[in-house]
């Protein structure tokens, strides 16, 4: 499945470096999310990111057990996670263990 990274942003106040999505690849229903974070050990970390479909409904999620200081960015995949069929784009929303879910969704455009 072919895919684009599109930023998108609410319009509100931003948190402190919120968890950026670097990249997805979407095989099946496998999603994998590259992750970059300032993560400094258990005290903050990104903790998990969630598909969403276009409407805010929740397709997916991926809890990340444990800090990744001296992996960035890091990668971790979810199977399971199945897209609508007709759906052209699918969203990413990252959550880090201090500020909680981040403002920012990452859209994927998807082609058939």
């Amino acid at each position: 499945m072919k895919y684009a990274l599109i930023p998108i942003f609410a319009a509100s106040a931003a948190l402190a470096d919120p968890p950026q999505v670097a990249d997805v690849t979407i095989s099946g229903d496998r999603v994998s999310v590259s992750i970059l974070h300032p993560d400094t050990g258990w005290d903050h970390y990104a903790d998990g990111w969630e598909v969403l479909d276009a409407n805010g409904n929740r397709l997916g999620f991926r809890e990340l057990a444990h800090p990744h200081v001296n992996e960035q960015p890091f990668t971790r995949s979810q199977s399971g996670i199945v897209i609508p069929e007709g759906a052209t784009s699918v969203f990413i929303r990252t959550r880090c263990s201090v500020d909680g879910w981040s403002e920012e969704l990452f859209e994927v455009a998807l082609d058939d």
